[in-house]
């Protein structure tokens, strides 16, 4: 690819999803009511985390950070989805494609090590029940969630500046919802071999590890609940652990399509990358709330609603 100077590139044109033109109007709507109900959805959750003080346990605490993550997020990709459908609107400054990616893959990776981080929370909590508190103290608690936003600072600003020290030419339609690297890239007009590999590399570790960390926690955990003779008690700790099984599996499925897989560059990643950044932050909130009993009371609670009784 013939490359301009790097210095007069100003703007990138995202090219959004591939739709036919009878679908322009419902995914715009559907777009923009997802993104309220995302914000909404969250913010219900740190509103009952802060308001309910039996909720100040470090698994809701993590959870807050989840939450904000997911807002974060949605903030980060949804607005300019949206846009995208209107006239003009694919149109992203050269600075803002950076910024975009830089906070998508901050926001991610600090994501997924939140992710072990929880993990590790019900580990103690299940396996090391006697020494739970003392270990979980509130100095350990904001060492883990400070812990997750370095990491996941370090990590983007590794592959911010990997993407963008190659030239970009004259080619400025991104294949994309928003500019991430695997789009990005295909517009450089240097050798990208070294960037793909330390993609794969970085990215790969990251999941890896702490995919890998967090089932050798649920392997424990499993163990352990097997061992717990009242039924009871049982159903209790499979209940506080289902709920991250699943927010896990929808972050780590699409995760591993987009970026773990060669030659990433179909048109179907688009499709994954809706759910993955899109519809995923929205899941989250419902996922743990339709399975953990004290978050559903806390949020009736929060609604002025009585919870049923016992008749008189």
């Amino acid at each position: 690819m013939e490359c301009g100077n790097q210095s007069q590139l100003t703007h990138f044109i995202l090219v959004g999803l591939p739709y036919s033109p009878a679908l322009q109007v419902p995914l715009f709507l559907f777009f923009l009511l997802i993104y309220p109900l995302t914000l909404g959805g969250n913010l219900l959750i740190l509103l009952a985390v802060a308001r309910e003080r039996r909720l100040h346990k470090p698994m809701y605490w993590f959870l807050c950070h989840l939450s904000f993550l997911d807002m974060a997020v949605s903030s980060v990709v949804v607005p300019k989805v949206v846009a995208g459908f209107m006239p003009g609107g694919g149109a992203i400054s050269f600075h803002g494609c950076v910024a975009q990616l830089f906070f998508f893959h901050f926001l991610g990776c600090t994501e997924c090590f939140l992710y072990t981080v929880m993990a590790y929370d019900r580990f103690l909590a299940i396996c090391k029940p006697l020494h739970y508190s003392i270990i979980m103290d509130r100095r350990a608690c904001l060492c883990l969630a400070a812990g997750t936003w370095l990491g996941g600072s370090l990590h983007s600003l590794i592959e911010t500046a990997f993407t963008f020290r190659l030239p970009y030419g004259r080619d400025t339609r991104v294949g994309y919802i928003f500019c991430d690297i695997p789009a990005v890239l295909k517009l450089a007009c240097g050798d990208t071999a070294l960037n793909e590999l330390v993609t794969f590399i970085n990215v790969g570790f990251v999941a890896m590890a702490c995919f890998l960390l967090i089932l050798m926690s649920y392997v424990y955990i499993v163990s352990s609940i097997l061992r717990i003779r009242s039924a009871e008690g049982r159903r209790w700790a499979f209940s506080t652990c289902v709920a991250h099984i699943t927010m896990v599996v929808t972050y780590y499925v699409p995760l591993v399509f987009i970026y773990l897989k060669p030659g990433s560059h179909h048109p179907v990643d688009r499709v994954v990358g809706v759910f993955y950044s899109t519809v995923t932050p929205l899941l989250n909130p419902l996922i743990f709330t339709l399975r953990n009993k004290e978050m559903k009371e806390a949020l009736m609670r929060l609604g002025g609603r009585k919870l049923p009784g016992p008749e008189p």
